[in-house]
Protein backbone atom coordinates (compact mmCIF):
# COMPACT_ATOMS: atom_id res chain seq x y z
CA UNK A 1 0.00 0.00 0.00
CA UNK A 2 0.97 3.59 -1.62
CA UNK A 3 2.12 5.91 2.01
CA UNK A 4 -0.32 8.38 0.53
CA UNK A 5 -3.06 5.63 0.96
CA UNK A 6 -2.39 4.61 4.29
CA UNK A 7 -2.16 7.83 5.12
CA UNK A 8 -6.14 8.97 4.48
CA UNK A 9 -6.80 5.71 6.69
CA UNK A 10 -4.68 7.41 9.22
CA UNK A 11 -6.54 10.73 9.24
CA UNK A 12 -9.61 9.16 9.48
CA UNK A 13 -8.86 9.64 13.31
CA UNK A 14 -5.29 10.42 14.06
CA UNK A 15 -4.81 7.33 16.21
CA UNK A 16 -1.68 5.75 16.26
CA UNK A 17 -0.61 2.09 18.49
CA UNK A 18 2.03 -0.41 18.98
CA UNK A 19 0.82 -2.10 22.09
CA UNK A 20 -2.66 -4.35 22.25
CA UNK A 21 -2.39 -3.62 26.02
CA UNK A 22 -3.42 -0.15 25.39
CA UNK A 23 -5.26 -0.04 21.94
CA UNK A 24 -7.81 2.56 21.24
CA UNK A 25 -11.11 2.53 19.29
CA UNK A 26 -10.33 3.16 15.34
CA UNK A 27 -6.73 3.14 15.80
CA UNK A 28 -3.93 2.30 13.12
CA UNK A 29 -2.40 -0.48 14.74
CA UNK A 30 1.48 -1.08 13.59
CA UNK A 31 2.92 -4.79 14.76
CA UNK A 32 6.45 -3.61 15.51
CA UNK A 33 9.10 -6.00 16.23
CA UNK A 34 11.31 -6.02 19.30
CA UNK A 35 14.38 -8.19 20.62
CA UNK A 36 11.85 -10.70 22.51
CA UNK A 37 8.21 -10.16 20.68
CA UNK A 38 6.68 -9.83 17.62
CA UNK A 39 3.86 -7.36 16.86
CA UNK A 40 2.87 -9.42 13.88
CA UNK A 41 1.61 -11.93 16.06
CA UNK A 42 -1.16 -9.18 17.52
CA UNK A 43 -2.51 -7.97 14.80
CA UNK A 44 -5.42 -9.54 14.93
CA UNK A 45 -6.25 -9.16 18.17
CA UNK A 46 -5.48 -5.43 17.81
CA UNK A 47 -8.80 -5.82 15.24
CA UNK A 48 -10.89 -7.52 17.75
CA UNK A 49 -10.05 -4.95 20.01
CA UNK A 50 -11.34 -2.32 18.19
CA UNK A 51 -8.63 -1.31 15.83
CA UNK A 52 -9.30 0.29 12.65
CA UNK A 53 -6.70 -1.81 10.41
CA UNK A 54 -3.60 -3.48 11.68
CA UNK A 55 -0.23 -3.24 9.42
CA UNK A 56 2.12 -6.16 9.17
CA UNK A 57 4.93 -6.92 7.34
CA UNK A 58 4.57 -10.84 7.49
CA UNK A 59 2.17 -12.72 4.58
CA UNK A 60 0.95 -15.52 7.44
CA UNK A 61 -0.43 -12.47 9.21
CA UNK A 62 -2.58 -11.13 7.31
CA UNK A 63 -5.55 -12.79 8.11
CA UNK A 64 -8.33 -10.48 7.78
CA UNK A 65 -9.23 -7.64 5.22
CA UNK A 66 -8.58 -4.57 7.34
CA UNK A 67 -5.00 -5.93 7.91
CA UNK A 68 -2.19 -4.60 5.45
CA UNK A 69 0.88 -6.06 4.46
CA UNK A 70 4.06 -3.92 4.12
CA UNK A 71 7.25 -4.80 3.45
CA UNK A 72 8.54 -3.02 6.67
CA UNK A 73 6.62 -1.85 9.55
CA UNK A 74 8.84 0.27 11.06
CA UNK A 75 10.15 2.00 7.89
CA UNK A 76 6.16 2.29 7.07
CA UNK A 77 5.80 3.79 10.51
CA UNK A 78 8.84 6.56 9.85
CA UNK A 79 7.38 7.37 6.38
CA UNK A 80 3.81 7.77 7.52
CA UNK A 81 5.36 10.20 10.31
CA UNK A 82 7.41 11.84 7.81
CA UNK A 83 4.92 12.48 5.15
CA UNK A 84 2.54 14.00 7.92
CA UNK A 85 5.55 16.46 8.96
CA UNK A 86 5.13 17.51 5.51
CA UNK A 87 1.19 17.90 5.73
CA UNK A 88 1.24 19.84 9.22
CA UNK A 89 1.72 23.48 9.08
CA UNK A 90 3.16 24.35 12.29
CA UNK A 91 6.87 25.00 13.61
CA UNK A 92 8.81 21.93 15.27
CA UNK A 93 11.45 22.77 17.64
CA UNK A 94 13.65 19.94 17.78
CA UNK A 95 15.99 19.18 20.56
CA UNK A 96 18.93 17.41 21.47
CA UNK A 97 22.23 16.96 24.29
CA UNK A 98 23.48 14.67 26.65
CA UNK A 99 21.85 15.95 29.33
CA UNK A 100 18.39 17.66 30.61
CA UNK A 101 16.53 16.93 26.94
CA UNK A 102 13.79 16.03 28.76
CA UNK A 103 13.37 18.46 31.73
CA UNK A 104 13.96 21.36 29.33
CA UNK A 105 11.79 19.66 27.07
CA UNK A 106 8.53 19.74 29.27
CA UNK A 107 9.32 23.21 31.08
CA UNK A 108 9.46 24.58 26.90
CA UNK A 109 5.84 22.86 26.15
CA UNK A 110 4.63 24.02 29.69
CA UNK A 111 5.47 27.80 28.33
CA UNK A 112 4.59 27.40 24.82
CA UNK A 113 1.40 26.21 26.23
CA UNK A 114 0.40 29.12 27.65
CA UNK A 115 -0.13 30.85 24.69
CA UNK A 116 -0.31 28.12 21.52
CA UNK A 117 -1.89 24.38 21.57
CA UNK A 118 1.69 22.69 22.12
CA UNK A 119 2.22 18.96 21.87
CA UNK A 120 5.55 17.47 23.04
CA UNK A 121 7.11 14.10 22.83
CA UNK A 122 6.01 12.44 25.81
CA UNK A 123 8.57 10.92 28.36
CA UNK A 124 11.51 10.25 27.09
CA UNK A 125 10.00 8.89 23.56
CA UNK A 126 12.90 10.31 21.76
CA UNK A 127 14.05 7.44 19.31
CA UNK A 128 13.44 6.14 16.36
CA UNK A 129 10.70 4.82 17.59
CA UNK A 130 9.64 7.31 19.75
CA UNK A 131 9.92 10.59 17.03
CA UNK A 132 7.35 9.32 14.34
CA UNK A 133 4.74 8.12 16.88
CA UNK A 134 4.90 11.77 18.18
CA UNK A 135 4.77 13.13 15.05
CA UNK A 136 1.46 11.29 14.82
CA UNK A 137 0.34 11.89 17.50
CA UNK A 138 -0.04 15.59 16.46
CA UNK A 139 -3.33 16.71 14.42
CA UNK A 140 -4.62 19.65 12.71
CA UNK A 141 -5.85 21.53 16.23
CA UNK A 142 -2.00 21.77 17.20
CA UNK A 143 0.08 25.04 16.79
CA UNK A 144 3.47 24.29 17.91
CA UNK A 145 5.32 20.91 18.29
CA UNK A 146 8.31 20.12 20.45
CA UNK A 147 10.15 17.42 19.90
CA UNK A 148 12.86 15.22 21.47
CA UNK A 149 15.60 13.41 19.88
CA UNK A 150 17.83 10.93 21.64
CA UNK A 151 20.88 9.00 19.89
CA UNK A 152 23.75 6.55 21.02
CA UNK A 153 25.52 6.63 17.61
CA UNK A 154 26.46 9.00 14.84
CA UNK A 155 23.74 9.35 12.16
CA UNK A 156 20.84 9.52 14.60
CA UNK A 157 20.01 12.74 15.12
CA UNK A 158 20.82 12.77 11.04
CA UNK A 159 17.97 10.57 10.59
CA UNK A 160 15.76 11.88 12.96
CA UNK A 161 16.15 15.53 11.17
CA UNK A 162 15.12 13.95 8.13
CA UNK A 163 11.22 12.74 9.47
CA UNK A 164 10.32 15.24 12.16
CA UNK A 165 12.17 18.15 9.94
CA UNK A 166 12.34 20.71 12.46
CA UNK A 167 12.42 24.58 12.12
CA UNK A 168 14.37 25.09 15.55
CA UNK A 169 16.85 23.17 17.32
CA UNK A 170 18.52 23.43 20.37
CA UNK A 171 21.30 21.65 21.74
CA UNK A 172 21.28 21.64 25.51
CA UNK A 173 24.72 20.68 26.24
CA UNK A 174 27.85 18.45 25.37
CA UNK A 175 28.47 15.89 27.75
CA UNK A 176 30.28 12.64 28.10
CA UNK A 177 27.12 10.41 27.37
CA UNK A 178 27.03 7.39 25.19
CA UNK A 179 31.01 7.22 24.99
CA UNK A 180 30.77 4.01 23.54
CA UNK A 181 28.75 4.66 20.63
CA UNK A 182 29.65 7.53 19.93
CA UNK A 183 33.50 6.69 20.20
CA UNK A 184 34.56 9.33 22.61
CA UNK A 185 33.96 12.79 23.43
CA UNK A 186 34.44 14.48 20.16
CA UNK A 187 32.15 11.62 18.63
CA UNK A 188 29.18 13.16 20.56
CA UNK A 189 30.61 16.67 19.36
CA UNK A 190 30.03 15.43 15.73
CA UNK A 191 26.44 13.25 16.36
CA UNK A 192 24.81 16.29 18.20
CA UNK A 193 26.24 19.22 16.24
CA UNK A 194 24.06 16.85 13.41
CA UNK A 195 21.04 19.12 14.46
CA UNK A 196 23.08 21.71 13.54
CA UNK A 197 24.09 20.82 10.03
CA UNK A 198 20.23 20.21 9.85
CA UNK A 199 19.13 23.37 10.32
CA UNK A 200 22.43 25.06 8.42
CA UNK A 201 21.47 23.14 5.58
CA UNK A 202 17.69 23.66 5.29
CA UNK A 203 18.10 27.57 6.32
CA UNK A 204 16.04 27.08 9.87
CA UNK A 205 17.12 28.27 13.13
CA UNK A 206 19.35 27.53 16.28
CA UNK A 207 18.81 29.08 19.67
CA UNK A 208 21.99 28.94 21.25
CA UNK A 209 23.09 29.59 25.14
CA UNK A 210 26.19 31.57 24.70
CA UNK A 211 27.94 30.50 27.78
CA UNK A 212 28.24 27.40 26.18
CA UNK A 213 31.54 27.80 23.88
CA UNK A 214 31.34 24.45 21.73
CA UNK A 215 27.36 25.87 20.87
CA UNK A 216 28.76 29.04 19.78
CA UNK A 217 31.52 27.52 17.90
CA UNK A 218 29.27 24.97 15.92
CA UNK A 219 26.48 27.02 15.31
CA UNK A 220 27.93 30.06 13.86
CA UNK A 221 27.15 29.49 10.43
CA UNK A 222 23.87 29.71 11.21
CA UNK A 223 21.01 32.00 12.10
CA UNK A 224 20.67 31.96 15.01
CA UNK A 225 18.76 33.01 18.05
CA UNK A 226 21.06 33.39 20.99
CA UNK A 227 20.33 33.57 24.95
CA UNK A 228 20.47 37.16 25.73
CA UNK A 229 17.13 37.68 27.71
CA UNK A 230 16.77 41.11 29.40
CA UNK A 231 16.84 41.18 33.30
CA UNK A 232 17.25 37.49 33.60
CA UNK A 233 19.15 36.57 36.44
CA UNK A 234 20.31 33.89 38.50
CA UNK A 235 19.60 34.72 42.17
CA UNK A 236 20.86 30.99 44.22
CA UNK A 237 20.05 27.15 44.33
CA UNK A 238 19.18 25.87 47.69
CA UNK A 239 18.10 23.16 47.39
CA UNK A 240 16.45 24.81 43.97
CA UNK A 241 16.91 27.14 40.98
CA UNK A 242 15.70 30.86 42.23
CA UNK A 243 16.09 33.52 39.82
CA UNK A 244 14.53 36.90 38.96
CA UNK A 245 13.11 37.40 35.03
CA UNK A 246 11.91 41.33 34.65
CA UNK A 247 12.09 42.37 38.36
CA UNK A 248 10.30 39.28 39.28
CA UNK A 249 11.15 36.37 41.18
CA UNK A 250 10.74 32.60 39.78
CA UNK A 251 11.10 29.80 42.34
CA UNK A 252 11.44 26.80 40.80
CA UNK A 253 11.11 22.98 41.40
CA UNK A 254 14.16 21.95 40.07
CA UNK A 255 17.60 21.65 41.92
CA UNK A 256 21.13 22.31 41.01
CA UNK A 257 22.48 25.29 39.15
CA UNK A 258 22.54 22.94 36.25
CA UNK A 259 18.86 23.37 35.52
CA UNK A 260 19.63 27.23 35.03
CA UNK A 261 20.45 27.07 31.58
CA UNK A 262 17.38 24.37 31.16
CA UNK A 263 15.51 26.94 32.23
CA UNK A 264 17.25 30.19 30.25
CA UNK A 265 16.76 28.28 27.20
CA UNK A 266 13.10 27.84 28.26
CA UNK A 267 12.15 30.86 28.01
CA UNK A 268 14.48 32.35 25.41
CA UNK A 269 12.07 30.49 23.38
CA UNK A 270 9.21 31.66 25.26
CA UNK A 271 10.09 35.15 24.87
CA UNK A 272 10.43 34.17 20.78
CA UNK A 273 7.39 33.22 20.63
CA UNK A 274 6.16 36.05 22.19
CA UNK A 275 4.62 34.44 25.69
CA UNK A 276 3.98 37.03 28.20
CA UNK A 277 6.13 37.44 31.39
CA UNK A 278 3.42 35.98 33.91
CA UNK A 279 2.78 33.65 32.05
CA UNK A 280 6.32 32.41 31.87
CA UNK A 281 6.89 32.86 35.75
CA UNK A 282 3.67 30.47 36.03
CA UNK A 283 4.73 27.88 34.26
CA UNK A 284 8.26 27.83 35.43
CA UNK A 285 7.04 27.86 38.74
CA UNK A 286 4.10 25.00 38.29
CA UNK A 287 6.62 22.19 36.99
CA UNK A 288 7.84 19.60 39.14
CA UNK A 289 10.29 17.04 37.69
CA UNK A 290 8.77 13.17 38.06
CA UNK A 291 9.96 9.75 37.19
CA UNK A 292 13.28 9.55 39.54
CA UNK A 293 14.49 13.29 37.88
CA UNK A 294 15.98 14.91 40.65
CA UNK A 295 13.02 14.63 42.61
CA UNK A 296 12.78 15.64 46.29
CA UNK A 297 11.44 13.32 48.82
CA UNK A 298 11.07 14.19 52.15
CA UNK A 299 10.49 10.75 54.61
CA UNK A 300 10.25 10.46 58.25
CA UNK A 301 13.84 9.72 58.94
CA UNK A 302 15.29 11.38 55.49
CA UNK A 303 15.37 13.85 52.91
CA UNK A 304 16.33 12.22 49.58
CA UNK A 305 17.64 13.85 46.23
CA UNK A 306 16.40 11.21 43.98
CA UNK A 307 18.31 11.34 40.32
CA UNK A 308 17.80 7.97 39.33
CA UNK A 309 16.74 8.13 36.09
CA UNK A 310 20.02 8.20 33.96
CA UNK A 311 23.62 9.16 34.64
CA UNK A 312 27.16 9.73 32.70
CA UNK A 313 30.10 11.57 33.48
CA UNK A 314 29.01 15.15 32.71
CA UNK A 315 25.95 15.28 34.53
CA UNK A 316 27.25 12.80 37.52
CA UNK A 317 30.29 15.77 38.02
CA UNK A 318 27.41 18.61 38.03
CA UNK A 319 25.41 16.50 40.46
CA UNK A 320 28.08 16.02 43.06
CA UNK A 321 29.06 19.62 42.96
CA UNK A 322 25.90 20.91 43.03
CA UNK A 323 24.72 18.54 46.14
CA UNK A 324 28.41 19.88 48.18
CA UNK A 325 27.03 23.19 48.14
CA UNK A 326 23.35 22.78 49.60
CA UNK A 327 22.99 23.39 52.96
CA UNK A 328 22.39 20.47 55.00
CA UNK A 329 24.42 18.83 58.35
CA UNK A 330 24.88 15.31 57.25
CA UNK A 331 24.92 14.61 53.36
CA UNK A 332 25.04 10.82 51.77
CA UNK A 333 25.75 10.03 48.26
CA UNK A 334 24.92 6.95 47.08
CA UNK A 335 26.23 6.58 43.40
CA UNK A 336 25.86 3.84 41.11
CA UNK A 337 27.77 2.62 38.05
CA UNK A 338 27.12 4.44 34.46
CA UNK A 339 26.66 2.77 31.08
CA UNK A 340 27.74 3.01 28.39
CA UNK A 341 31.21 4.75 28.23
CA UNK A 342 33.45 1.70 26.65
CA UNK A 343 37.31 1.68 26.68
CA UNK A 344 36.82 5.08 29.38
CA UNK A 345 34.53 3.32 31.75
CA UNK A 346 37.17 2.12 34.82
CA UNK A 347 38.66 5.86 34.47
CA UNK A 348 35.22 7.65 34.28
CA UNK A 349 34.30 6.01 37.44
CA UNK A 350 37.58 6.72 38.97
CA UNK A 351 37.48 10.21 38.66
CA UNK A 352 33.99 10.42 39.96
CA UNK A 353 35.15 8.53 43.35
CA UNK A 354 38.15 11.27 43.33
CA UNK A 355 36.00 14.26 43.22
CA UNK A 356 33.42 12.33 45.62
CA UNK A 357 36.75 12.17 48.26
CA UNK A 358 37.34 16.12 47.46
CA UNK A 359 34.13 16.44 48.85
CA UNK A 360 32.86 16.77 52.18
CA UNK A 361 30.27 14.24 52.02
CA UNK A 362 29.61 12.09 55.58
CA UNK A 363 28.83 8.97 54.02
CA UNK A 364 30.00 7.62 50.36
CA UNK A 365 28.47 4.62 48.75
CA UNK A 366 29.24 3.52 45.33
CA UNK A 367 27.93 0.25 43.64
CA UNK A 368 28.49 -1.87 40.21
CA UNK A 369 30.95 -3.54 39.06
CA UNK A 370 32.41 -0.83 37.47
CA UNK A 371 33.07 1.46 40.95
CA UNK A 372 33.72 -1.60 42.50
CA UNK A 373 36.49 -1.80 40.26
CA UNK A 374 37.94 1.81 41.41
CA UNK A 375 40.12 2.74 44.07
CA UNK A 376 40.13 4.80 47.14
CA UNK A 377 36.51 4.68 47.18
CA UNK A 378 34.78 4.39 50.60
CA UNK A 379 32.48 1.91 50.71
CA UNK A 380 32.25 -0.43 47.45
CA UNK A 381 29.30 -2.86 47.15
CA UNK A 382 29.50 -5.22 43.78
CA UNK A 383 25.64 -5.04 43.44
CA UNK A 384 23.11 -3.57 44.06
CA UNK A 385 21.55 -6.42 46.73
CA UNK A 386 24.66 -5.82 48.53
CA UNK A 387 24.01 -2.46 48.96
CA UNK A 388 20.36 -3.11 49.95
CA UNK A 389 21.23 -5.61 52.46
CA UNK A 390 24.07 -3.14 54.16
CA UNK A 391 21.38 -0.54 54.53
CA UNK A 392 19.07 -3.20 56.58
CA UNK A 393 21.82 -3.23 58.74
CA UNK A 394 23.01 0.23 59.09
CA UNK A 395 20.00 2.14 58.54
CA UNK A 396 19.90 6.11 57.32
CA UNK A 397 18.47 8.42 60.28
CA UNK A 398 18.79 11.69 59.44
CA UNK A 399 20.50 12.27 56.56
CA UNK A 400 20.08 14.33 53.18
CA UNK A 401 20.97 11.80 50.98
CA UNK A 402 21.78 12.19 46.93
CA UNK A 403 21.20 8.58 44.82
CA UNK A 404 22.13 8.92 41.39
CA UNK A 405 23.16 5.87 38.50
CA UNK A 406 22.38 4.93 35.43
CA UNK A 407 18.78 3.68 34.64
CA UNK A 408 19.98 0.03 34.38
CA UNK A 409 21.12 0.13 37.95
CA UNK A 410 17.74 1.32 39.18
CA UNK A 411 18.42 2.64 42.22
CA UNK A 412 14.97 4.07 43.21
CA UNK A 413 14.41 0.85 44.76
CA UNK A 414 16.36 2.86 47.82
CA UNK A 415 13.86 4.69 48.88
CA UNK A 416 12.13 2.08 50.77
CA UNK A 417 14.77 1.91 53.31
CA UNK A 418 15.41 5.68 53.79
CA UNK A 419 11.36 5.84 55.18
Amino acid sequence: MKIATLYKLYTKFFFIDIDTRNIRQNTLFFALKGANFNGNEFAEKAIKLGAYYAVVDEEKYKTHENIILVDDVLKTLQQLAHHHRKKLNIPIIGLTGSNGKTTTKELIQLILSKKYKTIATKGNLNNHIGVPLTLLSMTPEHELGVIEMGANHQKEIEFLCTICEPDFGYITNFGKAHLEGFRGFKGVIKGKSELYTFLKENSKIAFVNTKDLIQVEKAKDIKSIYFNVDDLRFLEVNPFVRLTYKNTNIQSNLIGTYNYPNIEAAITIGEYFKVSKKAIKEAIESYTPTNNRSQIIKTKKNTLILDAYNANPSSMSAALENFATLEAKHKVIILGDMFELGKDSLQEHQKIVNLANSLDFKYQYFVGENFYQTNTAKTQFKTYEDLEEYLKQHPLIHQTILVKGSRGMRLERVVPFMK
